[in-house]
């Protein structure tokens, strides 16, 4: 899983040097998550990568009945995950990115839960692995990697490690 979460610290890096216009111009969640993504491309290029996508091949995404309800669509039922790398027709599921604002004060517990959800290996639609992060302006505030339905506290503990050593964790 590190070779992979290096990746997206190599994509975050590129991130913050080419951007530091829409960060410093407090640019919206989805303007930064597009951006964010143009880079993972160049570090995932077998990969596909998708903002707000929220299918499985014919399928749509939808949280198990009885959990938080996303009021992202009509039906207040389907999932848009900010960002994903993927295989589109197999399908085949790589990593799940909920990407937060550090300026956004609304509780993390919905991007959690999708984390946790997207990520439980129990349901049709499962990620190998989620990151939430929470940028601000000059670095990642915060991040969480979710494996297996669940916050996984070492992996959490070495990209925060990782994104320190270079320049781009909180200090």
């Amino acid at each position: 899983m590190q070779p992979e979460l290096d990746k997206l610290v190599a994509a975050l890096e590129e991130f913050y040097a080419q951007e530091r216009f829409l960060l410093e111009k407090d640019a919206g969640e989805r303007a930064l998550t597009h951006r964010l993504a143009v880079y993972l491309e160049r570090q995932y290029p077998t990969w596909q990568i998708d903002c707000d996508y929220n299918r499985l091949g014919e399928r749509t995404l939808l949280l198990p009945h009885g959990t938080i309800i996303s009021t992202d669509d009509t039906l207040g039922k389907s999932i848009y995950p900010d960002i994903v790398v993927h295989q589109r027709e197999v399908p085949e599921n790589l990593l799940a990115i909920e990407v937060r604002k550090a300026s956004n004060h609304q509780s993390l517990a919905h991007d959690q839960h999708k984390l946790k959800a997207l990520t439980d290996p129990h349901l049709w639609f499962a990620y190998w692995f989620g990151v939430l992060l929470i940028l601000a302006r000059r670095n990642v505030m915060a991040s969480e990697v979710y494996v297996g339905g669940e916050i996984d506290r070492a992996l959490t503990a070495w990209l925060a490690g990782r994104l320190k050593d270079q320049g781009l964790g909180a200090s």
